[in-house]
Parts: C-alpha cells; sequence; structure tokens
C-alpha cells in the first residue's frame, strides 16, 4: 500500500465521536464512510467529520473504498459485524472485547488468516506514550527482572451515572470484560502470554438501581459477578493479583504497579494513552527506629497523546510496511481466554489452564509522529 488506508465506520454511537476527530486528522488515514443501523445518525456523524459517504453498514462493506473497518458496534455482534467485514475483503479494527466466546472468536481469526487479511483490537492505550514509555524504561532494565504485579479497578458502579446502565451488568460485561482488556492487555504485553487464573467472585446485589437519566429509579437484574479478584500466573514465571469491582465505595482506578528485583514501577491508568510513570529502588538495610522516606524517580511520557484510533493507525503503517502490528487479535483472543477463564473459575472454584497463547508483542518506533505523512 502507497497511499492513506481507506476506513470505514461502523457504529455511530457515542465512541464514534472521538474515533472520527482522530481519524479524521491522521494523514495516512482517509475516512471514506460511516454506517449505522441508523443511518441518520451515521449521516449525521458523516457530515460533522466531513465524511464523504454514510448510510448503512451494508453500505460501507459495500464501498470500493474501504481498506478496513472500524467496528465501533455493541460486543454482543462484534464477531458478526467483523466477520461480515472480512468476507467482503476488508481489514478489520474492533472495540473491545474481540468477542465473547471462544469458538466463534477462534474461528474469526482463521477466517482473516486464510483471506490475508488482518484484525486488531483494542485496546489501543498500549500505543500510547504512558504505557509505551514505561515499557521501554522496564525493558531497560530500571526495576530488574518483574516478579509481580498487582492491579485494581474499584468503583462504586457505572448504575449512579449511566442511564442506561443494564448492559453493563449482563452477559458479556460485568467489570472483568468491561474494564479486564484494558489492564491485561497491558501486562500480556509487558509480560508475555497468562497461563493460569484462579478467580473468585460475587453479586452483592442481585439487582441494581438506575440513578441517573429520565428512568433513574428502574431496576435491573445482575448477571454476572459485579466484583471478581483474579490471581494470574504468567508463562515466564511472574504472577499476579487483579482486583475488579462494581461495588467498592473507595473509588480507585487505574492502579498497576509491577514489582521487580531491583524496584517497583507505577504505570498510568491502562484506560488512558498518558500518565504517571515512576519507580523506587530497595531501600538496603533497615535498622530498628529508623525513619525513612523512599524517593520516587518520575518518567516522562515520550510521544504524542492522541487517543482512540491510533490502533487503526498502526495497522495501516504496519500494513504499508508488512510488518506486525501491536494491538492484534491474537492479542484480543488471548486477552479474551484469560477472561472468560476467570469467569469460569469463579463459578467452578478451580485453577484453570489457558489454552491460547500469543507472540511477544512489539514496541512503536521511537519517534513515531501520528500526523506525520509517510503513505
Amino acid at each position: 500500500m502507497t497511499r492513506p488506508l481507506g476506513v470505514g465506520v461502523i457504529g455511530a454511537g457515542v465512541i464514534s465521536q472521538t474515533y472520527l476527530e482522530n481519524l479524521t486528522s491522521f494523514p495516512d488515514v482517509n475516512v471514506v464512510a460511516v454506517g449505522d443501523l441508523l443511518p441518520d445518525r451515521a449521516r449525521a456523524k458523516a457530515e460533522e467529520h466531513g465524511v464523504p459517504s454514510a448510510g448503512t453498514p451494508d453500505d460501507v462493506l459495500a464501498n470500493p473504498d474501504v481498506d478496513l473497518v472500524v467496528n465501533l458496534t455493541i460486543p454482543q455482534v462484534h464477531v458478526e459485524v467483523s466477520s461480515a467485514a472480512i468476507a467482503a475483503g476488508k481489514h478489520v479494527w474492533t472495540e473491545k472485547p474481540i468477542g465473547l466466546d471462544r469458538d466463534a472468536t477462534r474461528a474469526l481469526l482463521a477466517q482473516a488468516d486464510a483471506a490475508g487479511l488482518r484484525i486488531g483490537s483494542a485496546p489501543d492505550t498500549l500505543l500510547g506514550p504512558g504505557f509505551q514509555s514505561a515499557k521501554r524504561a522496564i525493558q531497560k532494565g530500571v526495576i530488574g527482572e518483574p516478579m509481580f504485579v498487582q492491579t485494581s479497578f474499584q468503583t462504586q458502579g457505572p448504575d449512579l451515572w449511566h442511564p442506561d446502565p443494564e448492559f453493563l451488568f449482563a452477559r458479556g460485561a460485568g467489570p472483568l470484560l468491561d474494564m479486564g482488556p484494558y489492564y491485561f492487555s497491558a501486562l500480556v504485553s509487558l509480560l508475555g502470554p497468562i497461563a493460569a487464573v484462579t478467580a473468585r467472585g460475587s453479586r452483592p446485589r442481585l439487582e441494581r438501581t438506575i440513578h441517573a437519566g429520565p428512568r433513574a429509579g428502574e431496576t435491573f437484574p445482575v448477571e454476572v459477578p459485579s466484583s471478581i479478584q483474579v490471581l494470574s500466573s504468567f508463562a515466564g514465571g511472574q504472577h499476579g493479583t487483579h482486583l475488579m469491582s462494581f461495588d467498592s465505595a473507595l473509588e480507585r482506578h487505574g492502579v498497576l504497579e509491577i514489582h521487580g528485583t531491583e524496584g517497583s514501577i507505577v504505570l498510568p491508568d491502562p484506560n488512558r494513552f498518558d500518565g504517571r510513570i515512576a519507580y523506587v529502588k530497595p531501600l538496603g538495610v533497615i535498622r530498628d527506629g529508623m525513619r525513612f522516606e523512599q524517593e520516587w524517580v518520575e518518567i516522562p511520557n515520550e510521544g504524542t497523546v492522541v487517543g482512540r484510533g491510533m490502533g487503526v493507525l498502526d495497522m495501516a503503517r504496519s500494513i504499508a510496511a508488512d510488518r506486525p502490528h501491536i494491538a492484534t487479535g491474537e492479542l484480543g483472543f488471548h486477552v479474551l481466554d484469560v477472561m472468560l477463564s476467570a469467569e469460569e473459575s469463579s463459578a467452578t472454584g478451580q485453577t484453570l489452564e489457558i489454552g491460547s497463547t500469543v507472540a511477544p508483542v512489539p514496541l512503536l518506533d521511537e519517534g513515531f509522529d501520528p500526523f506525520a505523512s509517510t503513505l
């Protein structure tokens, strides 16, 4: 490919706004179509962002100028829409999770491979300067060899603010499948594949109440654990503890810590493209009565902060250069496998081995400039 990648967006909901803002600003990407089950909504988004064509999802798939489809539909139809795009001869970038069951997602990856097409899967926060700078520091040895990790996402729940929160408590969601892709994708990208998980989950309330919007006061059922704790074992020998909760009175988001043989490092919230990176070194000998303060060493974020759409841009340049892209479908599938295994472990009480794996995840080239014209 020696020209900007032609992109078609399917799904003109809330998340499409930030995607379209960013994708229409990248010289190496040319957004040519927007489609939605509500064509008028697609036309409004297209007009707002200067996209020349709009209509239904089928219109996007039939558009000969579309090389890659950005799938922003609801999780329940991610695989269906991605498969239709592959059948139409298009590469795919899909929002997370890549699918909701192993068999259909595995078949999707096989379909793309047989067609010689690529699949990329959110989150693309992995391409942000926060995560990339932290990964480079870890690879340079600032904490020695990583030994164990801790992550935490705690909130009182989206029912406090979301006007239609039922889907976040339904099958295929909950804090694990909604927020887990950010945390597990980051960890697998840093440490390699996860080999086994043990999990415990709970539903303290079987019914929740909507607190915001026109439906405030309505109740709905909770179908999945609203709190879950996961113990992970990595193929490389590290292990981790992970808390994800929609039941916590203590609001604490974005905790991601890695502890190594020569120090500990805190990484940015994996749901963001930038943030604080800092590490501490071991104290040495501590004697009775000693007072001490650990010295934090700050690491700057190196690179340009953009947002959603960076994964599509990386795919465009990777396709042109015939090299692997970063947020692959294989990474998305391995993370899905990990999360489904955690759900199953929570239900059965058993430790489950993970059947999938994934190749090492590459870094962005240093000096990556999203606003450069390279194609």
